[in-house]
């Protein structure tokens, strides 16, 4: 099948399709290569990177729930230098836009990690801003607009690779936050991260995961995502990747409606690890069947206080 009417360009990344992979859910892609055409998808947002290797949460980590999983994970990686030397140069071999998820405990790791991937096989670098920052008494990045802008400062000093903020749901105003990063350089925004929840097993009478809590991801936090996609569209002019249950192409057509000028599969990868492929054939199909041309065409389309981007606007 012919990819044509889902080509786009996205921050300056010619893409095949518009269909990426959500971190922590898809490896460094490897993992997927008999599974699935790397190179056909729109990027491989790759495992979350810290500047030094991190061993992750002890006990249970993940535990199914109705629709959906919960997961605390705790970013085990093999650290950046690792990802560099060994990681970077091996799955470069697969054509695929590799961007990069970061992690760090204050502004300035990363800064650190920011200049650090400002090398060739990088396409772009991901904040992700669900973390504590340990100078602020450990209030988390990506609930406090200022604190999250200042991430983003930091990061757009160090590299030349454009930076997308990865915003959290944890929150009473996702607008305020897309506002906040946009105003301080993020050169798009994607959404959203998982939910914080919790499991109890009630014949131990303890919570299921070592960590007490985890990041709930599915597709029963779908109806969440589109529905803050819809309002950041409304808010910022920077491109949207949308994310969150993701597990159709008609799921993904929601996003785009919405707003979203791309979008990542995250939870559906574990059941089927064919899935990004089975969604870019039905969005072609979606597209054919409509009389549409090209994604593009559909961004936003069924939001009407939509502002943000599209390559036709810019070219325009």
């Amino acid at each position: 099948m012919s990819d044509e009417r889902l080509q786009t360009n996205l921050l300056g990344i010619a893409m095949k399709t518009p269909v990426l992979t959500a971190s922590g859910t898809f490896g460094f892609g490897e993992e997927f290569k008999d599974f699935v055409d790397l190179s056909r998808l729109g990027g491989v947002m790759v495992k979350g990177t810290t500047l030094l290797p991190r061993r992750g949460n002890d006990g249970v980590r993940i535990t199914e729930t109705p629709e959906g999983m919960l997961n605390c994970i705790g970013l085990e990686n093999p650290g950046v230098e690792h990802f560099l030397e060994e990681t970077l140069p091996r799955i470069q071999q697969y054509g695929m836009n590799v961007i990069v998820n970061i992690s760090g405990s204050t502004a300035e790791k990363y800064g650190k990690l920011a200049e650090l991937l400002d090398v060739p096989g990088v396409a772009a670098i991901e904040l992700n801003v669900s973390c504590p920052n340990v100078k602020e008494g450990g209030i988390v990045f990506g609930t406090d607009p200022e604190a999250a802008a200042a991430v983003v400062c930091e990061a757009k000093a160090h590299t030349k690779k454009p930076v997308i903020l990865k915003l959290s749901p944890n929150v009473t105003d996702i607008v305020a936050m897309a506002r906040a990063v946009e105003a301080a350089g993020a050169d798009a925004v994607s959404l959203i991260n998982t939910l914080l929840g919790m499991e109890i097993d009630i014949n131990r009478f303890r919570p299921v995961l070592g960590n007490i809590t985890g990041g709930l991801s599915g597709p029963c936090v779908k109806p969440v995502a589109v529905r803050m996609v819809w309002q950041v569209a409304q808010a910022v002019r920077i491109p949207i990747i949308g994310m969150g249950g993701i597990a159709s192409a008609e799921d993904a057509v929601e996003f785009f409606l919405a707003g979203a000028s791309a979008v990542a599969v995250g939870t559906a990868n574990f059941t089927d690890p064919e899935i990004t492929m089975k969604i870019c054939d039905g969005l072609d199909t979606y597209l054919a069947e409509h009389g549409f041309s090209s994604i593009e065409e559909i961004v936003g389309k069924a939001n009407p206080g939509f502002l943000g981007f599209r390559n036709d606007v810019q070219k325009g």
